[in-house]
């Protein structure tokens, strides 16, 4: 397959061509305010011909617009979140945990009605579907678009959720309804703050992927547009766009695929310096480690998909206080090529700091020679202190690790670490990300209680569940393979209860080869 990989970073987009597993061309274009002006730069420096534009089989792109929307407050829309619970719960509506502002912006309105199942699996109480019936004209009355479905212990049975959807569909036509099971497990809040994030996204997801695919037309780009995931895998377009929140760590993700890619390790640790952040990540079986405890997300408690990172501010891009002796977290971001010293600018970075140590070789060296050997070795001993810290937050056992070091910023990462046993550089490490997006699968995956069935039974009932899923999401059913598959009994629960949690991937189903097959087949029956 031959696919375009693009990640759109805080300072730099990357954009590479992969061309039947190996790397062909690789480009680092400035990150624009807009994002996807910045996205069609790049996949023109790619210089692709109207020919090779009708070759690719799929345009991979990693985003950051989402967690930014969060984090910085804004492209939010109004919620309606309708909660099926009651008698329970109503101590704690919706919105309780979330930082106030934060909450303005996303608090369409809250409903409570009867409903549910309890945690073995009973119905907890009767669906009262008159009310939700009231509800969904009320809403419908409030011109809001966006409704979030979330009932008690859903993931065990989510009827009550689907059966509240279906009513709004019919009293709302052109509503967009959000289900929490299919986003979080057990967890009453935080699977309900992960649907409204989620559902608050959504119109600023339908924008952006429309800008994407608008960016790709602009290019004469004809091949299928995928975004990539948490997971490290990616989804098609328009299941992106009704999930965002699964986009929220894809960032990172793909630099950790593509660092395993690169060089071929399956298990170690990986930093990712880029010209904001540092991120840490931790690579099993070639994926990175997913996080099992609840994960904040602007403030908001959640529990879904999301993988155990460590961010830190330290980038190419980062302030460098000399007097201090300290660097970051603040950066300048994608204005380094105009703000650094060696570039003509006037603040002092960590790429300064590099150019300065003989560790880079950019812009104008004669801009940092007033920078003297203390001040250059005492920020670079600073910068090594942070990233052991972190390596070692990632670790888990105290033995010595292999540390893989990617991204644009990664002379700043040492030869010699402490609890680090080698260091490793890859080619096309700079674009790291990018091949982490041009080389992502597709997922299915369930996290859900099972019930009445034997250990057998469940596990394959869970797996045929996974594979139907990563079909849905774009991948080639002959090539799903099982990643992961954890069971665990449920003591207190009755029936051999069971939570079981599986993950398969399979490759992109290649449109472009469909077609080539399907216009051969009919010129053999026109000739």
């Amino acid at each position: 397959m031959r696919c375009i990989g693009i990640d759109v970073g805080g300072t730099n987009t990357d954009a590479v061509l992969i061309d039947d597993g190996k790397v062909v061309q690789g480009v680092k274009v400035a990150t624009t305010a807009d994002v996807t002006s910045g996205v069609a730069t790049a996949i023109e420096a790619l210089h692709l011909s109207a020919n090779l534009a009708a070759g690719i089989d799929a345009l991979m792109i990693g985003t950051t617009h989402f967690i930014n929307a969060v984090v910085q407050r804004r492209h939010l829309t109004k919620v309606a979140v309708i909660r099926i619970a009651l008698p329970a719960t109503s101590s704690l509506p919706p919105f309780t945990d979330w930082p106030a502002g934060l909450a303005e912006l996303a608090n369409g309105g809250v409903w409570q009605i009867e409903g549910g199942h309890d945690y073995d699996g009973r119905r907890f109480a009767t669906l009262d579907i008159a009310a939700a019936r009231q509800i969904a004209r009320e809403i419908r009355n409030r011109a809001l678009k966006y409704v979030v479905v979330n009932a008690l212990f859903s993931p065990l049975d989510p009827s009550d959720e689907k059966a509240v959807a279906a009513i709004l569909r019919e009293e709302i036509p052109d509503v967009s309804v959000t289900c929490a099971h299919l986003l979080g497990g057990i967890g009453l809040l935080e699977r309900e703050n992960a649907a409204i994030l989620n559902a608050s996204l959504i119109a600023l997801a339908e924008e952006t992927i429309t800008a994407f695919e608008h960016a790709k037309s602009k290019v004469g780009l004809n091949a299928p547009l995928f975004v990539t995931q948490n997971d490290g895998t990616v989804a098609e377009a328009s299941r992106a766009a009704a999930y965002p929140v699964f986009s929220f760590a894809s960032g990172a993700t793909n630099s950790m695929r593509g660092a395993a890619y690169l060089s071929g390790l399956k298990e170690a640790v990986v930093v990712d310096v880029g010209g904001t952040t540092a991120d840490f990540g931790h690579l099993r079986n070639g994926f990175p480690r997913e996080a099992n405890a609840v994960v904040h997300i602007g403030g908001v408690r959640t529990l879904f998909r999301m993988p155990d990172l460590v961010s830190i501010g330290l980038g190419g891009g980062s302030h460098v206080d000399l007097d201090a002796g300290t660097i970051g977290p603040l950066s300048v971001g994608y204005r380094l090529s105009k703000e650094a010293l060696v570039f003509g600018g006037n603040t002092v970075t960590a790429t300064d700091i590099g150019v300065a140590a003989g560790l880079i070789d950019l812009g104008d060296r004669k801009r940092v020679a007033h920078i003297t050997a203390d001040e250059v070795s005492g920020i670079l001993r600073r910068c090594k202190e942070m990233l052991e810290e972190n390596v070692d937050r990632m670790k888990t056992s105290a033995e010595d690790v292999t540390l893989i070091a990617v991204g644009g910023g990664a002379f700043l990462v040492p030869e010699e670490l402490q609890g680090v046993g080698r260091v490793v550089r890859v080619q096309h490490g700079g674009c790291a990300n990018a091949v982490g997006a041009a080389i992502a699968q597709v997922s299915g995956e369930v996290d859900q209680v099972f019930q009445g069935l034997t250990r057998d039974e469940t596990v394959a009932s869970a797996r045929k569940l996974a594979d139907t899923r990563a079909v849905e999401a774009g991948a080639e059913p002959a090539s799903l393979a099982l990643v992961e598959a954890e069971d665990t009994p449920i003591a207190y629960l009755p029936g051999n209860a069971m939570r079981v949690r599986v993950k398969v991937v399979g490759d992109i189903r290649s449109t472009r080869i469909e077609k080539t097959a399907k216009e051969k087949v009919a010129c053999q029956s026109v000739s």
